[in-house]
């Protein structure tokens, strides 16, 4: 189960950098700023992808639950009041947007519901024992 769980956490982190590197190369790299985040969120997604893909240790879940939130973030900041002076409205780019939250929401729950799993999220109860 943890594989499969694992599996699932890189299929959407891999989903979201593809459709940012798409978007990268197809015009937003030349947005000062988020050009160079969407590449760096591209590659760091990647290697988070492959690396619990390959059985990583929990860490790397914990870092891809909170690059894949701290995206999710930055998307609702450049739909509200803008990130960096950059501003879009509703899901544009068309499929992209949509493309990329779903990938990363994927990613948040499986990252969230395997580290609470495995105890890593939640602290241990200490008994008179231990």
């Amino acid at each position: 189960m943890t594989r499969l769980i694992n599996l699932g956490i890189a299929v959407g982190l891999l989903v979201s950098a593809a459709s940012h590197g798409y978007l990268y190369l197809h015009g937003y790299s030349y947005i000062p700023s988020i050009g160079r985040g969407f590449l760096v969120l591209t590659s760091v997604f990647v290697a988070l992808a492959i690396l619990i893909a390959v059985g990583g240790p929990a860490w790397l879940r914990a870092m891809a639950l909170v690059a894949a939130l701290g995206s999710i973030v930055a998307f609702a900041l450049s739909r509200t009041v803008g990130l960096q002076g950059f501003l879009e409205r509703g899901w544009q780019p068309v499929p992209h947007a949509v493309i990329s939250v779903v990938a990363e929401g994927v990613a948040v729950v499986l990252c969230a519901w395997s580290l609470f799993r495995s105890g890593s999220a939640a602290p241990q109860a200490r008994t008179a024992a231990s």
